[in-house]
């Protein structure tokens, strides 16, 4: 099964993007996506394979998400995705979130996190609110589990549940890593959108210690006056 997949994902691809992939996804030495490898494949083309395969059992599933070709995990990520959202089973749904979590540092580039962690995880804890979970991916050593706790909130978001999004957002304040900034400053302007409220509580007691990038990303949507009000803390 698995060498169908890889062919199918390797037969649309084009080598041409590898450059700009490489470079994109920051794969040069001391980079955080160093030594990460791409055949040339965009999201949408590599989804529409990815769907095909959400009956693939979890051992085939693994080794999709193993390999050393960036586009290879995604697309166990996204048939991963597309196997939780298709499910109807409680207990199949826990399988795949058990699955998914154990395998975390396995989504190794910003990518991988963004379009797995809302839709896995994130939907999941809708239902099954759980942040003891959240709390010890966010209080793990590795970026990747961290950057998929504070994602997967985004689903709470949207379902107007803030507490968990604002929770981490504070413990990521002294977080040394630019792609945990821009995490936490995408969801808190995701917060913005709904209850700008609170996005202006959490500024009026945080921008002061915020990174700024962060900042920068929790602010985007406000009036320029606003913006330099923010900054200035």
């Amino acid at each position: 099964m698995v060498k169908n997949w890889q062919a199918q994902l390797r037969a649309v691809a084009k080598p041409e993007k590898i450059k700009i992939l490489s470079s994109f996804f920051k794969t040069g030495k001391g980079e955080y996506g160093e030594g990460d490898q791409f055949i040339g494949l965009t999201v949408p083309e590599n989804r529409k394979i990815a769907i095909q395969y959400h009956e693939a059992p979890f051992s085939e599933i693994e080794k999709m998400l193993r390999h050393e070709i960036h586009e290879f995990r995604l697309s166990g990520f996204l048939a991963l995705v597309a196997k939780f959202k298709k499910c109807k089973c409680d207990n199949l749904r826990q399988a795949i979130v058990d699955f998914y979590v154990t395998r975390g540092t396995m989504a190794n580039n910003w990518d991988l996190v963004d379009l797995s962690a809302p839709y896995i995880l994130g939907v999941h804890l809708i239902n099954s609110p759980n942040p003891t979970l959240l709390d010890r991916l966010s209080h793990s050593d590795n970026l990747w589990l961290q950057r998929i706790a504070i994602v997967a909130t985004l689903s709470l978001i949207r379902a107007n549940r803030f507490d968990d999004t604002l929770r981490l957002a504070e413990r990521y304040l002294s977080h040394p890593h630019p792609l945990i900034h821009k995490a936490t400053g995408w969801m808190l302007r995701e917060i913005g959108k709904r209850d700008e409220a609170t996005l202006r509580d959490f500024l009026e007691t945080n921008a002061h210690t915020m990174p700024r990038t962060a900042l920068s990303y929790a602010i985007e949507r406000l009036s320029a006056t606003d913006k330099a009000y923010y900054r200035s803390l």
